[in-house]
């Protein structure tokens, strides 16, 4: 047997020696890991995920116990409409991190990405599932809540639909958080029971609450626009601009309202662009192809019917499905 020449007191502070090397080691690996995770968080909120995507590939093949990572990883694909590599990382995701319910909830989504594609009946009934389980996880998930109330409201009673579910969570949104709650119940008095004038009740009330963040305000905003209100649109774009002056989205809802009430157009014009221009492409904000619409709106309101058939292409190479720049389109292209 080959014995040891140290010490008891001296094999003890080697021991001590390594492991804290050893702890070390891993403390700056874990670092790393961090930094990078951070750096592929600033490329995804600058709309870099091709970028984002080339930083966290790596990471994830190195670190395959990382649910953070496998996460932005998903949002990102998801972001470029990759629903497929979106869906692989946010199930690797949701199950090293099972209790997250944001991981789950994004995962509803990109299961939801692929069943519109697909036209996929399973796959939408996964969507379903997670969401309630993002709920379930952690019932002040609001967006979650939200999720589940829409998806409830627009898919079909074979794979889920209800409108008395649906309203189960707008009456738990209200209970959490009252703006939060008009807002939900806005969409299903408009969705599920077709009564406009209650749901713009509900959105005044919203207003009336004073809310201290930008996003119910450009809600209303929204609202308002589907209902063909500039005014409404605007006093909310305003309130939006009070608590919050250098919102990113807030040149694109000025730019509609102009339009909307055919006013103000070189502003709009201006405003559109800027938009374009200084704002990456995301899921939960105004999508480019829109605002390429409301461009081509724009240019046939001042009479400059090539620029506005220009933009209604852009917006259809950016979203082929978007019906509203087809339409336009084609009654442009039939009018020559």
């Amino acid at each position: 047997m080959i014995r040891s020449h140290l010490g008891p007191a001296k094999r003890w502070i080697a021991t001590a020696v390594l492991a804290a090397a050893i702890a070390w080691v891993a403390a700056d690996a874990g670092a790393q890991v961090s930094n990078q995770i951070q750096l592929a968080q600033r490329d995804f909120n600058a709309g870099n995920y091709a970028l984002a995507i080339s930083t966290l590939e790596p990471l994830v093949a190195e670190s395959s116990s990382n649910a953070e990572a496998f996460f932005w990883l998903g949002r990102s694909y998801y972001e470029i409409s990759d629903y497929d590599s979106a869906v692989a990382r946010l199930e690797k995701a949701a199950l090293l991190d099972s209790k997250n319910s944001l991981y789950q909830q994004w995962l509803g989504r990109a299961y939801g990405g692929m069943a519109d594609r697909d036209r996929s009946f399973s796959l939408a009934k996964k969507v379903k599932r997670q969401f309630q389980l993002a709920v379930d996880l952690s019932p002040s998930n609001l967006e979650a809540r939200r999720d589940l109330e829409e998806y409830c409201l627009d898919a079909p009673w074979i794979v889920g639909g209800s409108k008395d579910e649906a309203l189960e969570q707008v009456n738990a949104i209200a209970a959490i958080d009252p703006i939060q709650g008009h807002l939900a119940r806005a969409v299903y008095d408009r969705e599920a029971l077709k009564r406009l004038e209650d749901a713009e009740s509900e959105i005044r009330q919203v207003l009336a609450a004073d809310p201290k963040t930008p996003d119910p305000y450009l809600e209303t905003a929204q609202f308002f626009q589907s209902e063909n209100k500039p005014a409404e649109m605007a006093q909310s774009i305003q309130a939006a601009a009070r608590v919050s002056p250098n919102d990113p989205r807030l040149p694109y809802f000025r730019g509609v309202a102009a339009v909307l009430s055919n006013t103000q157009l070189s502003d709009a014009e201006r405003d559109l662009k800027a938009y374009l221009a200084s704002t990456p492409q995301r899921s939960d904000w105004p999508s480019h192809a829109n605002a390429r619409v409301w461009l081509g709106r724009l240019y046939e309101a001042q009479g400059k019917r090539p620029e506005a058939a220009e933009q209604y292409r852009a917006a259809l190479q950016l979203d082929p499905k978007l019906k509203d720049a087809q339409i336009r389109l084609s009654r442009l292209e039939k009018s020559k």
